[in-house]
């Protein structure tokens, strides 16, 4: 499976330029739809992936009849998506089915109190009552407000940053009244919910991206938004079921996926990358996209000589997100009043943020979150069986954790942890376990220090400071994925996708009418 390269689909009036060639490292999210779109464009596409299977983070689990996404479990604003799949001549609900859950998750709070969060702002007020009368009528304010805000930050989510004078773009400008540089998420949050666990409600997304809301600068304010806007939604077989799609979909188009093939060393002809070296092949191309983990990628393949901004020194002092601790469980039994998604939220949540970001220890009181798919989707485990997927924030990699000693205390930690949200009998019902840890993600799925989300998304590591789409120390070279701009998260990644590739096509010389068509028909 994705090796036999197919032809063009000339119904879609692609025209062939093979002397355009193009290498994808990576078959996760970002180059998957990057070689969708560079392939309808015309290039000949080739994606090395290291791994037997496409995906990425996004990539399945699976084994005794269960399956489980190995990362991203929640879809968010597929609009991205959707224009990419419209861009190349297809429709993404046709292509993979999705449900909008409601509730899209439930919230509970050690401290007392649950949200069954959804789409129903009526609803939400009632629920919020009961937690803080003074805060009804608050969600809509900032719902309103944030609509706005999206609309104004959307040139800067979906634009290249390549310097400082991009930020005065006369196109940005409508949204430097919505930049707060000196506010955080959660002091964003404040000014509409008096309630600390309304704050967290409508800031915990700030976990998208490994941080904690008190250190996320304000503009991430638009995550939960976009959540209730625009909904949470379920693919049929998981969010690894798109990035298997967009691989069936890419080989359809002539792309030549090469799975267990991971790059092993360059050649460099000045600035410019000229080949790849797997232990099958060499690979030449006129251009290349990079969608492995940045910082790993560069630091264990290009010479650090030819690095100079992101040398090994410097990547070694930037800020990265936390990582997480992961059980994938197979039960007997269908927990059928637990829903898709639950988040519970420690105790003293910013004690467990501080021990995560700063202090780099294990908590003893951790907020975790549960994936209970097999409510919405049976195809996901056995007959009378579900597929639980539990995820612990934790710090990325650090001497203070040794995981070799920590691992099995801290899986039994959280599974003491569960009864929280009513799983009081869970070890009894384990058929089946897989476990991931910060340690794992480094070594066996080339993650840098073991941080799932990447570089974090400081002011002083976004846009113009984060690694340019058109890679700024490598000519030919582009990048993809939560390490570049504008971070991570699927709708991000996805739009990395879309500006690398247009990027890339424009040094080429190639038409990108079709990219933008669909984005402008999209919005």
């Amino acid at each position: 499976m994705y090796t036999t390269p197919g032809n063009v689909d000339e119904a879609l009036g692609i025209s062939k330029l093979s002397e355009r060639k193009v290498v994808i490292v990576g078959a996760g999210p970002g180059g998957l739809a990057a070689a969708m779109q560079l392939a309808h464009a015309g290039c000949d596409v080739t994606v090395l992936e290291k791994s037997d299977r496409v995906g990425g983070r996004t990539s399945a689990i699976e084994a005794d009849g269960f399956r489980f996404d190995c990362g991203p479990t929640f879809f968010l604003y597929p609009r991205v998506l959707s224009e990419i799949f419209a861009s190349v001549g297809r429709d993404l609900m046709d292509e993979v089915p999705m449900t909008r859950l409601d509730p899209q998750y439930r919230l509970t709070f050690a401290q007392g109190g649950q949200l069954d969060c959804t789409a129903d702002m009526d609803e939400m007020d009632r629920q919020i009552a009961k937690i803080s009368p003074a805060d009804v009528g608050a969600l809509r304010r900032y719902m309103d407000d944030n609509r706005v805000k999206l609309a104004k930050f959307r040139p800067i989510l979906e634009s290249p940053f390549s310097s400082v004078t991009d930020l005065i773009r006369p196109s940005l400008l409508p949204a430097a009244r919505h930049l707060h540089p000196m506010r955080s998420l959660g002091t964003e949050l404040e000014r509409y919910f008096d309630d600390p666990r309304l704050v967290i409600a409508f800031a915990f997304q700030a976990k998208y991206l490994g941080m904690s809301p008190f250190q996320c600068p304000s503009l991430f304010s638009i995550l939960s938004f976009l959540e209730y806007e625009y909904g949470v939604w379920h693919p049929q077989g998981g969010c690894s079921r798109v990035s298997e799609r967009m691989a069936e979909i890419a080989e359809s188009m002539g792309v030549k996926i090469r799975l267990n093939e991971a790059v092993t060393s360059v050649e460099l002809v000045g600035k410019r990358l000229k080949t790849l070296h797997t232990d099958v092949d060499r690979y030449d191309a006129d251009s290349f996209v990079v969608n492995a983990d940045f910082a790993h990628w560069m630091t264990k393949t290009i010479p650090n000589a030819s690095r100079k901004r992101w040398s090994d020194e410097k990547l070694a002092g930037k800020k990265y997100s936390c990582s997480t601790f992961m059980l994938y469980l197979g039960i007997e039994g269908i927990y059928a009043d637990l829903p898709h998604h639950s988040i519970h939220i420690a105790n003293d949540y910013e004690k467990n943020l501080r021990e995560i970001e700063v202090e780099h220890v294990l908590s003893s009181d951790p907020s975790f979150y549960v994936q209970n798919a097999s409510v919405t989707d049976v195809s996901l485990a056995p007959p009378g069986h579900s597929a639980l997927y539990v995820l612990v924030p934790v710090t990325h990699q650090h001497p203070n954790v040794d995981w070799s000693v920590e691992s099995d205390r801290f899986r039994e930690l959280t599974l003491d942890k569960l009864a929280a949200i009513g799983l009081t009998d869970i070890r009894d019902r384990i058929r089946f376990e897989h476990r991931i840890t910060p340690h794992d993600w480094e070594h066996k799925y080339a993650i840098y220090k073991g941080a799932t989300f990447n570089l974090a998304h400081n002011l002083g590591q976004m846009l113009h400071k984060r690694p340019h789409n058109r890679f700024e120390e490598l000519d030919g070279v582009y990048l993809v994925g939560g390490g570049t701009h504008p971070g991570s998260g699927l709708p991000v990644i996805y739009e990395s996708s879309r500006i690398s590739s247009r990027l890339l096509l424009n040094d080429l010389g190639v038409n990108t009418d079709f990219i933008e068509e669909a984005a402008a028909v999209g919005a």
